[in-house]
């Protein structure tokens, strides 16, 4: 659950020129995202004027996107969880998990520009991301292009505001919001359950943010289904300066070994616990959260802070290392984010949940993109 896309650091300004590549990769489908994606992109709901993680969402309804036939700007949105529960190790050594994901309003911002050959370029605000082909932008850019055999460049430049490898899902929010962008850029005909076939070879977080909103991922978290969107909730985002290894806690875990038939008794109940009420009521939980804490005492100290300055409940996000309280108003969220922020090596976010349909406004006229096609 941890971010893919940031691994060796790289300066933010090297260029990586990427070659065309002929194979093309198999064409997978994921039915479980055509009807819910179908339906937010038809829903139409009034955003608010709070600004939450720097991003304003207008009444009116207009996206803060902007496209046009040359440069595309996009935020790509963090998400939690609101619950995860390992179910067991399957036989190719993979975990099988169910997890309610939630986006919010914390960001990264990217804008795509044509290029005038097949050059791939990347740019990034954080001198600590890499820029070469391992970060999950290029890779994205790479599969779309090797799937649908175009030949096209593009320069993207990467606003980093999301931690990295702090179990948000920066590096696979960046990675879906590129397939999306590029899509329209390249004038490539794709609907939404090819991205997201592509999306489940890069992370398997990144189907997730193809959707949007609230949704349950089940499987290795690549399988998505969306849920009703759970009720506005304002968040402080906490993330300490330690980082947490997934294949350490995952090890920790010491998950069974899954049979068929517990896999479909897994998915039931999945579905029966993605009920939001019993978030608030501390029925969910997050399985990591334990483990976590132990391997990195900081992120137990960070959570009890957020309970310490009012939070209704505090918890693990993803595999760590962030953590995440619920407030009862914006204002006591951004009281709570002040008193923290006094900690010493912490990233401190104040931000709210996004339904689906205010996801898909913000992505503007590049949402067109995730609607499944007339034959699927």
């Amino acid at each position: 659950m941890d971010d893919l896309g940031e691994a060796p650091r790289e300066h933010p300004e090297r260029r990586f020129h990427a070659r065309r590549h002929r194979d093309r990769a198999r064409r997978g489908r994921s039915g479980l995202l055509h009807a819910g994606i179908h339906g937010a992109l038809a829903s139409e709901t009034s955003g608010s004027r709070e600004n939450h993680g720097g991003w304003r969402f207008r009444e009116e309804g207009a996206s803060r996107s902007h496209v046009s036939e040359e440069k595309i700007t996009l935020p790509a949105f963090a998400k939690i969880n609101l619950g995860l529960r390992v179910r067991g190790r399957r036989a190719d050594g993979y975990h099988e998990i169910s997890t309610v994901f939630q986006t919010v309003t914390l960001h990264d911002k990217l804008t795509f520009e044509a290029g005038p050959d097949e050059r791939l370029e990347l740019v990034c605000s954080d001198p600590d991301i890499p820029t070469d082909q391992s970060n999950l932008v290029l890779r994205a850019a790479l599969a779309l292009r090797e799937r649908y055999d175009v030949s096209r460049g593009a320069r993207v430049s990467l606003e980093k505001r999301i931690p990295a490898g702090g179990g948000l899902g920066g590096g696979s929010s960046d990675a879906a919001v590129a397939l999306v962008a590029l899509a329209r850029l390249w004038e490539i005909k794709t609907d939404v359950l090819e991205l997201s076939a592509l999306g489940a070879r890069l992370g398997a977080d990144v189907p997730f943010f193809l959707a949007g909103g609230t949704a349950l991922g089940t499987g290795t978290g690549t399988d998505i289904t969306p849920l009703e969107d759970a009720p506005k909730m304002h968040l402080v985002v906490v993330t300490p300066g330690v980082r947490v290894s997934t294949a350490e806690a995952y090890k920790l875990l010491n998950a069974p070994a899954l049979t068929k038939e517990t896999a479909v008794v897994n998915l039931s109940v999945s579905r029966a616990e993605a009920e939001f009420s019993g978030f608030l009521r501390g029925v969910t939980s997050n399985d990591f959260e334990a483990v976590v804490v132990r391997l990195q005492p900081e992120v137990g100290r960070a959570r009890a802070a957020l309970w310490g300055v009012g939070a209704r409940r505090a918890m693990l996000s993803g595999s760590g290392s962030s953590v995440f309280g619920v407030f009862e108003s914006k204002g006591e969220a951004g009281l709570a984010r002040e008193v923290l922020k006094a900690e010493g090596d912490w990233q401190v976010f104040a931000c709210a949940t996004l339904t689906r349909a205010e996801y898909m406004r913000e992505l503007g006229r590049c949402a067109a993109v995730l609607r499944p096609s007339r034959g699927a």
